[in-house]
């Protein structure tokens, strides 16, 4: 997969595709060229080249976290001791399954991570008994999601 920073060229008909995907990627691809006008082939072919760009990154099913009792969403700053502790903090951060995102960031902090937990008490313990825990966190400051208003991907 070709992964630099130079941005891919795509035209209306690929911009079409990616909208339809993005809004379903379980949609039939003939369902997709039925309503675009072209060829199922010249879909598959146009999302070979799209991959191979390294515009698309896969597709995966969402889990939705409420259903299996994850309510408590929170993003915390970490701050570090000395910036040369990042990786290891980060190593550990990684074996921390409530942390779902983690950010090397400009400002205060170190680290932002995003953090999804079953409640308040599990947040709690997963600060207290988990991040604090780490080498080189010297404090954390902790920011709870009251509710997400805005969930979407670039718009295409």
């Amino acid at each position: 997969m070709k992964n630099n920073n130079s941005s891919v060229k795509i035209d209306g008909i690929d911009k079409k595709i990616l909208r339809y995907l993005m809004e379903d990627a379980r949609r039939p691809i003939l369902e997709i060229a039925r309503n675009i006008g072209i060829s199922g082939a010249a879909i598959h072919q146009r999302l070979r080249k799209l991959e191979s760009s390294g515009l698309l990154a896969g597709s995966k099913f969402v889990i939705n976290p409420k259903v299996l009792g994850y309510s408590t969403m929170a993003y915390i700053g970490i701050y570090l001791d000395k910036a040369m502790t990042n990786p290891r903090a980060v190593k550990q951060l990684e074996e921390i399954p409530e942390v779902l995102e983690c950010h090397y960031t400009t400002g205060n902090w170190s680290i932002l991570i995003k953090v999804l937990c079953r409640d308040n008490e599990h947040l709690m313990q997963v600060l207290n008994k988990k991040i604090q825990q780490i080498e080189g966190v010297s404090r954390t400051e902790t920011f709870i999601s009251l509710d997400q208003q805005i969930d979407r991907q670039i718009r295409i």
